[in-house]
């Protein structure tokens, strides 16, 4: 039997015509090919070239081997392409949903480096609503959900992402736009635009005033929190939303106000239990995990600065 380093150097004098060039080709010595061609004919009592001046001519008799050899690195060069197309996601889909508050931002910035990576990874994306990420998952319609709370479900895993802050949000020009920061019992003070308190998400920004017992009277309700900040900027009250939403200058027109009391909440990634996760699926948690982390670490390093955001 001929190794696969012998299909190579006979092949390669058998392109280049010299053992020089074969040598060139394979970035090796000429003694060594020279050397290996030698052992191969011996080995297997065939001759496969013939020398004339210095130049190697394949046999008649070692035509059909050639052939042979020559579909062996078809099907490499097939194998190679198919590995390159792997590597640049050509033969992928990554299917991501995700919650509003973290896909108005958090998912296009990771969406962004996945495609520098995976420059031809097909990639389709959901917005989804709690009830609709369970089925998402559980029917096999995508691979991943990110998400701002956190369920229990026997079908489901929950990875990590980051943790986030709540803002007050007003619009421009409004009287607390400037302020450093302003206290939950302060917020209820103004009309107050929100997402239902029985809602997942609505609960996040429901909490700091249950926590203090604090009537927090919503006068309009929105399913979502771009929703939210779009009456906010159109003068119907204020509100309070997740950093996420407004991270990067994630919403125009409106100006974010840390609050005084602890807000923080966590994020996960939902998976079906059990299911093998690709690289690119791996890839893109990686991304948005760190997007998210980013946005959270950038407010923790300074601290003074938990004063107004204006978005821009």
């Amino acid at each position: 039997m001929m190794t696969l380093r012998q299909v190579e150097v006979i092949r390669a004098v058998m392109v280049t015509g010299t053992i020089g060039g074969a040598a060139k080709l394979l970035n090796v010595s000429a003694p060594g090919i020279s050397r290996l061609v030698k052992y191969t004919e011996k080995s297997l009592g065939i001759r496969f070239f013939q020398r004339q001046n210095g130049r190697y001519f394949p046999t008649s008799e070692a035509q059909s081997i050639f052939e042979q050899i020559n579909g062996v690195y078809k099907k490499v060069d097939d194998l190679t392409e198919i590995i390159s197309k792997i590597g640049r996601g050509a033969l992928s889909e990554l299917r991501i949903g995700s919650v509003p508050s973290i896909s108005q931002v958090m998912v296009p910035r990771a969406i962004e480096q996945v495609r520098r990576r995976y420059p031809e990874l097909r990639i389709d994306i959901n917005i989804l609503k709690l009830e609709e990420a369970i089925d998402y998952l559980l029917l096999g319609r995508g691979d991943c959900v990110a998400m701002s709370y956190r369920l229990e479900h026997t079908g489901l895993d929950f990875l990590p992402l980051a943790s986030g802050e709540l803002f007050c949000v007003v619009p421009e020009g409004h009287e607390l736009a400037d302020r450093k920061q302003v206290s939950a019992k302060e917020i209820i003070r103004y009309p107050l635009i929100g997402i239902d308190p029985n809602d997942p998400y609505g609960r996040i920004m429901a909490e700091i005033f249950a926590r203090y017992k604090l009537n927090y009277d919503i006068t309009i309700r929105a399913r979502f929190g771009t929703t939210v900040c779009a009456l906010v900027k159109a003068g119907l009250g204020i509100a309070v939303i997740d950093q996420f939403t407004v991270a990067h200058g994630g919403y125009p027109g409106v100006v974010a106000v840390p609050i005084v009391e602890p807000t923080r909440f966590d994020t996960y990634i939902a998976v079906k239990r059990g299911a093998p996760l690709s690289l690119h699926i791996e890839h893109f948690i990686e991304c948005l995990r760190a997007e998210m982390r980013a946005v959270g670490l950038a407010a923790a390093k300074k601290p003074e600065t938990r004063a107004r955001k204006r978005i821009t």
